[in-house]
């Protein structure tokens, strides 16, 4: 069925290339849209991931024991396809009398699963003794093909871990083992970096969220759920992703396209008073942290040349004092990812776990590294305060 459906599409897409365009009436790339200019093949590949993107896993597909959801659009769907999201993840770790952070297990896994496929009968337990408890929101995704495009030297650059110049700011690049290549390199998806690569970041979720296993992440997890019992709970063999007989791409090569062709949020409307509101927000030290524009590199694809990305993000992690508690790979429990601040206009809650109902109020919640920052933003004049937020609320 899934072949019919693939060469379905195939043929569909070919058929309305030509007349969907990838910019609105304004000239801007479409909310949930693909990158502008690409070629045949590759607005073929963003529908097909756009496809395994909206899907609705079942228990015959893999979907289970436990999950998050059902699909990748469900918890990434704020203002479109693509974005971010409500649904928040648990994860849960002990502190220990000394202060040091451990996981659940030997492995230092964190996450709880909030479902499970109710036949089985196979809900990850949370242990009634963690004393860390946090959740984490979708980050949205628009874009992150040119995230991905910049390169690790460029983060690397940006490094200041023993704040050298004096601005109170010591970010530092998360270094991880790529799952989907085996080499070193810089994180920058998710909301502790965990992951340098889009191939990575979707299989990750593909296993962890809902809970099908792939050539990357092979295993099933679900806190709770012992061996034994798990060959009763997950009756599919391993890996459950596997390539479909028409196109030979995994679900994870798609979920991989769609990510990597998706565009940027588009800039809102910009004025004299935004202006201002940025010219306040580089003044006061944000854009130590929040750097507003950074570079892709040298690419064979056009798409992702040399390209200027406008992020605002360094993709470095910083103690900000908002952590979640938990440690993951290479950061540590009190760090996180800077957040990019492109299409802020369209995310409501903020900060990582969803806390903060307004961007003043996540503003007022920086403290450590963004101490000298908050405090700058707190002696502003009023009209210096609405240009900024004005500023803030155009991106």
């Amino acid at each position: 069925m899934r072949r019919w459906v693939a060469i379905a599409l195939v043929v569909w897409t070919a058929t309305i290339l030509l007349h969907i365009p990838a910019r609105g009436q304004s000239g801007q790339p479409i909310l949930g849209g693909p990158l502008p200019g690409l070629r045949p093949q590759e607005f073929a590949e963003f529908r097909m991931g756009l496809d395994d993107f909206l899907e609705v896993e079942t228990a015959e597909d893999g979907l289970g024991p436990a999950y998050n959801g059902t699909s990748c659009a469900g918890c990434h769907n704020v203002p479109a396809i693509g974005g971010g999201g409500v649904i928040l993840e648990v994860r849960a770790a002990y502190r220990e009398s000394t202060g040091a952070i451990r996981g659940l297990n030997d492995v230092g896994d964190t996450l709880i699963h909030m479902l499970s496929v109710p036949t089985h009968g196979c809900q990850a337990q949370l242990p009634d003794d963690v004393n860390v408890l946090a959740r984490r929101a979708p980050i949205p995704l628009f874009g992150a093909g040119l995230v991905e495009a910049i390169p690790d030297e460029t983060v690397l650059a940006l490094e200041d871990p023993f704040d050298l110049n004096g601005d109170g700011v010591s970010g530092r690049a998360a270094l991880v083992v790529d799952a989907a290549s085996g080499v070193r390199r810089v994180g920058r998806f998710g909301w502790k970096a965990q992951h340098a690569t889009l191939l990575a970041f979707g299989a990750d979720a593909y296993r962890n969220e809902m809970g099908i296993t792939n050539e990357l992440f092979p295993q099933e997890y679900a806190f709770g759920v012992g061996e034994e019992r798990m060959r009763v709970c997950d009756p599919t063999p391993d890996p459950e992703d596997k390539p479909d007989p028409a196109t030979r791409r995994r679900g994870i090569d798609n979920f991989e396209s769609f990510m990597r062709f998706l565009a940027p949020v588009p800039r809102g409307r910009v004025d004299d008073r935004t202006q201002e509101g940025e010219r306040v927000f580089a003044a006061i030290g944000c854009g130590s942290c929040h750097v507003p524009v950074l570079t892709t590199g040298p690419n064979t694809n056009p798409l992702f040349n040399g390209r200027p990305v406008p992020l605002f993000s360094d993709l470095l992690l910083h103690d900000i004092g908002t952590g979640d508690g938990i440690r993951q790979e290479s950061a540590e429990p009190t760090e996180v990812r800077t957040p990019a601040l492109w299409g802020l206009r369209f995310r409501r809650p903020l900060l990582h776990d969803g806390s903060a109902v307004t961007i003043l109020d996540a503003i007022e919640r920086h403290r450590n590294e963004a101490e000298l920052a908050e405090r700058a933003f707190a002696r502003l004049a009023p009209e210096e305060r609405d240009a900024l937020l004005a500023f803030l609320r155009s991106l």
